[in-house]
């Protein structure tokens, strides 16, 4: 534009060719000036004058400064903040007193803010508080009950859902409210399609543990994992992030299935829900094939609830305020300096012994033995 007005072309049909308002390219013209269009610094500039007209002043802002280094040293509150700093100079009478958010603004310009910033640490490996299954050695399976799901005319439905780890190899089973002995058909017929994880981890709902009100409980669904050569996982209570891929995963499965369509029946809602999951392995294919291997179903296996125990239950769980932990209906201890701490017990049903081993996130290679007692479940059998 400044070049068309230099060679000749006067301001107005200028404007006009370049399709700008007169006063856009008399601004340009006024910029460029004499000098050579190379020289002329193009950059966008702010309007109005450098200096904001209402810009608190270098001496006001120097007082609140003055201000905060006399209150942090001597003030019996020990409060030393913008509201502190306010208060301060109007018991004083000084003039001006500035805005709360204006001393705000005066320290962080000035660099007097004692804020932290938040630490961004990097996230442990899927699996870390199991060694085996962070090295994607193993698969570990999770499993869920998604409750409170009402079909039109009063169909009350629960859903038993599940996913592996590593593997994203997903199942949805809708139907009318679960109990422990369908959960264990269902698990089985699973597995049997799927092939065996090394490791399957379970809230701690009784349908998978079992009752509570008892000690050395051990319900059907962790008998059934312990006759197939499964380690059963039962998540700290209230604990967030160690089931979030089956919470996720629930999450997506009412979005896309229970909140999408209108069901008329259960059947139909079974229908859409084998849809979902068979479109969902589609996708997942190639992260499925890459995932650790699963073992195979024994063909000759047949469940028996009252075979005795063999192998091992691992609980996840949090020490109190004086180190100890609940693990089988009994209050052990484990540390008195690691309260308040995530630990893995591990109950060695052959050996008979229980090992406690310490967790941490920010260090989840780091996982030794804080203590190991002898315990024996009595031999009594299972009793529905």
């Amino acid at each position: 534009m400044v070049e068309a007005f230099r060679q000749g072309l006067p301001l107005r049909q200028a404007a006009l060719r370049f399709e700008v308002s007169l006063s856009t390219i008399q601004r340009w013209v006024q910029r460029a000036s004499h000098q050579r269009l190379e020289a002329v610094d193009w950059a966008d500039r702010v309007a109005g004058p450098r200096t904001p007209a209402n810009r608190t002043s270098r001496q006001v802002e120097d007082r609140v400064l003055s201000w905060r280094r006399e209150l942090k040293q001597t003030s019996d509150l020990g409060e030393y903040g913008a509201r502190a700093i306010q208060r301060a100079m109007a018991a004083q009478g000084e003039q001006p007193v500035p805005h709360l958010r204006t001393i705000g603004r005066i320290r962080e310009r000035r660099g007097a803010l004692d804020g932290r910033r938040r630490v961004r640490r990097v996230p442990p490996p899927p699996g870390w508080y199991l060694p085996e299954v962070a090295a994607k050695r193993v698969e570990l399976d999770q499993f869920d009950f998604v409750e409170g799901l009402i079909i039109r005319g009063g169909t009350e439905v629960e859903v038993l859902t599940g996913t592996s780890l590593h593997g994203g190899g997903v199942g949805a089973w809708p139907g009318p409210p679960w109990t422990a002995k369908r959960a264990v058909e269902q698990l089985i017929a699973h597995w049997r399609e799927s092939g065996l994880p090394a490791y399957a981890q379970f809230d701690n709902d009784t349908r998978f543990q079992g009752a509570h009100q008892h000690q050395d409980v051990v319900g059907q669904v962790t008998r059934l994992c312990l006759s197939l050569g499964i380690v059963p996982v039962f998540a700290p209570p209230r604990e967030p992030g160690f089931q979030a891929s089956i919470e996720n995963f629930n999450g997506r499965w009412q979005a896309k299935v229970w909140v999408r369509f209108e069901h008329e029946s259960m059947a139909s809602l079974q229908t859409r829900s084998q849809q979902y999951v068979a479109a969902a392995r589609a996708r997942a294919a190639l992260r499925i094939e890459a995932a650790p291997p699963r073992g195979g179903f024994p063909a000759d296996w047949k469940l028996d609830l009252q075979a005795p125990l063999r192998g091992r239950i691992v609980y996840l769980r949090r020490t109190d305020d004086a180190g100890y932990a609940s693990v089988l209906g009994y209050h052990f201890e484990v540390a008195r300096d690691w309260c308040h701490r995530l630990i893995r017990a591990e109950v060695d049903l052959d050996a008979g012994k229980i090992r406690f081993y310490a967790l941490r996130r920010r260090e989840p290679n780091w996982q030794p033995v804080l203590r190991e007692i002898t315990h024996r479940l009595p031999d009594r059998g299972f009793k529905p």
